[in-house]
């Protein structure tokens, strides 16, 4: 597909990286046919990218197709590990996953999707599989809402422009107005609900995580399901837990940031 690119840019890469996100959820396996119409690109084409991306480790052939490896984990895991995030989020969300008998995630704002960038999941049955790098429609979920409502309007406007790419048909599509309603609430609270917006049976509640300028960088959560946990529940109980783990998180974020920077030889 034709992009409005400097001379710099190197379209070769970005082929590669259109056929690794190509790689969607339920369908484990991918055809030739199937990457090439998902991408706009030629057969051949994708055929030699994945030829490439099978030498370097990222695919391996299977019957029919071709299927990521983990080592993708390691291009997602590289951005988290740069920002010491996962060290810094574990005990605090483990903590809260062990005082709540329910999953946590930590999310990131990418376009107009929420990316999980952690995870203390606890085994339940929902509706929806999530794991690190998931994306979902930001507007749907109580992560995307917090992230959202951080933003500056002129931020907000750029991030709603792009395009989803999730590939989730969320149950709650909110136009303008009713999303800037939602948002000035979660304002006024510190905190967002998500009552089975997302997909049905799962209900959750988010706050920001802070920097050391005091700047959200990320949501973190409590999910649980519709059917087990009221939302008096989850607000009553749950929340007071989640915004102390937020505080905690914040905290320890902020003296990262403040930290002198160690410089070995």
């Amino acid at each position: 597909m034709p992009r409005e690119a400097g001379p710099d840019f190197i379209e070769a890469l970005a082929r590669g990286l259109d056929v690794l996100r190509s790689f969607r959820p339920g369908r484990r396996v991918s055809t030739l046919s199937e990457i090439a119409a998902d991408t706009g690109l030629a057969r051949p084409t994708v055929r030699r990218i994945l030829l490439t991306l099978t030498e370097l480790g990222y695919v391996r052939a299977e019957d029919r197709g071709y299927a990521l490896t983990p080592r993708v984990l390691e291009l997602g895991m590289a951005y988290v590990n740069s920002l010491d995030m996962w060290e810094i989020a574990r005990p605090h969300m483990e903590r809260l996953v062990a005082r709540t008998n329910e999953s946590s995630s930590m999310a990131q704002l990418d376009g107009s999707d929420i990316v999980y960038v952690a995870r203390v999941a606890v085994p339940k049955i929902v509706t929806l599989s999530v794991g690190i790098g998931t994306r979902f429609p930001a507007a749907a979920t109580s992560m995307g809402k917090v992230l959202l409502a951080a933003l500056a309007p002129a931020e907000l406007d750029a991030v709603l422009a792009q395009p989803g790419r999730s590939g989730i048909d969320a149950r709650w599509r909110p136009d303008r107005d009713d999303l800037e309603r939602s948002l000035r609430e979660v304002r006024a609270k510190g905190w967002a609900l998500a009552d089975q917006d997302l997909a049905l049976g799962i209900r959750s509640i988010a706050t920001g995580v802070r920097n050391g300028d005091g700047r959200v960088v990320a949501a973190i959560n409590v999910t649980v399901h519709a059917a087990e946990t009221s939302v008096d529940k989850l607000t009553g109980e749950y929340l007071p837990l989640l915004l102390q783990a937020a505080a905690e998180i914040s905290h320890d974020w902020a003296l990262r940031d403040t930290a002198p920077l160690v410089v070995r030889a």
